[in-house]
């Protein structure tokens, strides 16, 4: 016997979030972006786990398809920090790390640590290895003595004791690690992997954000601009906010809502040659000067003050001090 489904008789209430992917998605002629305001609410319901997961996927990669503006970054932004249940921690640099490395080693991280063994407050947060074939801040934080904080508290402590932090996106946004996470189910990375770099969750004196796909640097800054947030955007190494010596490095800078640029010359003449494979024991004995590295050290020091940049201080001071910094470091990690 056939067991058949009932009739509908009734049209169903279309669900609250549908609106948005129909905004998305209504052909070339009927779709647009999302407003700033829509942004807010749509990343609300995502946040609040209004939303089914067909939705989900569905919006975020109608998103990657069409490319998000600075206005839907923006919106998004807010919607989380209206969420980030975060108290009030003091901290200079905002430093996201999403990307990982392939090229090149993580000098960034001896540029953070070396920041911070100054007295320069730095957070780091990142989400997690996703992408195969690179080398994450995450797998480093033991080797490199990085403290790994699981909430907020423990963030407020590291930063008052050793002015350096690292705290996983899925402790503090877990929605978002979510997403994140559907890399591998999507086979594209989502917009959040762009939207964690805008975040600045403690609202950091000056966010740092790394966009390595040309045309984004300006999207970045521009949300940025929008939120009112102090932050410097680079086509970093890899995606990582890491200054690649070897070529031009140009800032797209945001201020108390103005627009600024500025462009770093390459510090090497000739192009590096890239490591036949990335040790990261390499950086250990860098750091304690055991070894040499050419690439390495004009990479940690140019990532310093580009830091420093964003703390106020002009380019030719702020590669002086970085040298300083590095050359007084403890050599114990």
């Amino acid at each position: 016997m056939t067991d058949y489904r009932p009739l509908v008789t009734e049209t169903p209430e279309e669900h609250p979030f549908a609106q948005f992917v129909r905004i998305l998605g209504k052909g070339k002629r009927g779709a647009r972006g999302l407003t700033r305001e829509e942004a807010r609410q749509a990343m609300g319901m995502l946040l609040d786990e209004q939303v089914e997961d067909t939705q989900l996927g569905a919006f975020l990669m109608l998103l990657r398809h069409k490319e998000e503006s600075p206005e839907e970054l923006a919106g998004f932004t807010e919607a989380v920090r209206e969420r980030v249940k975060a108290p009030a921690i003091e901290v200079d640099i905002d430093w996201p790390s999403y990307a990982g490395k392939k090229r090149h080693l993580p000098w960034f991280l001896l540029a953070a640590k070396c920041l911070a063994n100054n007295g320069i407050r730095v957070l780091l947060h990142g989400g997690g290895a996703h992408t195969a074939g690179r080398l994450y801040t995450e797998q480093l934080l033991e080797l490199l003595n990085i403290p790994l904080c699981r909430n907020w508290q423990s963030v407020d402590s590291a930063l008052q004791q050793r002015h350096l932090a690292f705290i996983p996106l899925a402790d503090w946004a877990p929605q978002l690690q979510r997403m994140i996470d559907l890399r591998n189910t999507l086979g594209l990375r989502s917009p959040i992997h762009s939207l964690a770099r805008v975040l600045n969750p403690l609202k950091a004196r000056c966010g740092l954000q790394s966009i390595f796909h040309p045309g984004y640097q300006a999207v970045h800054r521009e949300a940025s601009r929008l939120l009112g947030d102090h932050a410097i955007v680079i086509k970093g190494d890899g995606g990582e906010i890491e200054v690649n010596p070897d070529t031009i490095s140009h800032l797209y800078g945001a201020t108390a809502g103005v627009e600024w640029d500025e462009e770093w010359p390459a510090l090497s003449e000739r192009r590096h040659v890239k490591p036949a494979s990335l040790e990261p024991t390499h950086l250990v004995a860098y750091w304690r000067g055991e070894v040499e590295d050419s690439y390495g050290q004009l990479a940690l020091l140019s990532s310093m003050a580009l830091a420093l940049r964003g703390l106020g201080v002009e380019r030719e001071a702020a590669f002086e001090q970085a040298r300083q910094f590095w050359d007084k470091r403890d050599r114990n990690l």
